[in-house]
């Protein structure tokens, strides 16, 4: 099954250059295909995709931000920190109709399977969840909130940090992924559209971008918890990478499933590191 809306077939190529996207066209691209926030994709080119897939760190931290909120609210009325971290990773599940859950076991099967390319893909496109699917679920999803659980009983300023650094990783992930020389396992879907949109140059800048973030924001809880968040963010990307290197050597490429298993793939790598001290 398929875990990001289909884009529309192409339009027929026109000799007039389509004009440079703008920032919007970039949030919209971003917001429309990552979230099921109420938003508009105005442009599915591929210069549109280039500047959504630059922007997808962005919609992480709205994600992140409302996963935090959530959290914090319940344990200012009493709750514990149990369920709070279950509400914070419920919040990203919510927000993108599971279909980053979804990506993640149709990729667990597919990789699972130990068949051919054409063979893997195909169990990837069924909708169903075979055993590797489910065990992927499983553990990924005990392993966020047994990790929120611990940061939340900290304290709840930490708990929401760790809930908003986890769904930015995730979605810079993406962008990482989306880079120059990343090959699409298929001709189609969200998977083709966005491969290879983003110039290294691009990703790299993105990747610093975020990185000076994180470590800004951590500092307000002091240099230790600062740079335990740049390690939790470089080695969630670094889990990523090696994910995204095996799908292209097992399928010939990414897709959307691929990108969705990426993104909790790395979530969950940025909440464990952040449990480590």
């Amino acid at each position: 099954m398929s875990t990001t809306p289909e884009p529309p077939a192409p339009e027929p190529e026109s000799t007039t250059p389509a004009p440079e996207p703008t920032l919007s066209d970039g949030l919209r691209f971003a917001f429309g295909t990552l979230t099921v926030l109420p938003v508009t994709v105005s442009r599915w080119d591929r210069e549109a995709a280039r500047a959504g897939m630059l922007c997808a760190p962005a919609a992480g931290v709205v994600v992140g931000l409302v996963s935090a909120a959530l959290g914090g609210l319940l344990l200012v009325l009493g709750s514990g920190a149990l369920l709070a971290a279950v509400a914070s990773v419920a919040v990203p599940a919510v927000l993108t109709r599971g279909l980053h859950l979804d990506g993640l076991a149709d990729t667990a099967d597919g990789l699972g399977s130990g068949k051919p390319a054409e063979d893997a893909l195909r169990i990837m496109k069924q909708s169903d969840i075979g055993p590797f699917g489910v065990i992927a679920l499983v553990f990924v999803l005990f392993a966020q909130v047994a990790a929120l659980t611990e940061a939340y009983g900290e304290s709840w300023a930490l708990g929401a940090f760790a809930a908003a650094v986890s769904a930015t990783t995730a979605r810079l992930a993406l962008t990482l992924a989306a880079r120059t020389g990343v090959p699409a396992a298929r001709p189609e879907g969200l998977g083709a559209a966005v491969a290879g949109v983003v110039p290294v140059r691009g990703a790299v800048i993105a990747v610093v971008a975020a990185v000076l973030a994180v470590a800004c924001a951590g500092a307000l809880f002091g240099a230790y918890d600062a740079a335990r968040a740049v390690l939790a963010v470089v080695a969630a990307l670094a889990v990523a990478e090696l994910l995204v290197r095996h799908c292209v050597r097992r399928f010939g490429g990414v897709t959307g499933d691929v990108f969705g298993g990426l993104a909790e793939t790395a979530a969950t790598a940025t909440l464990v590191v952040l449990t480590f001290g």
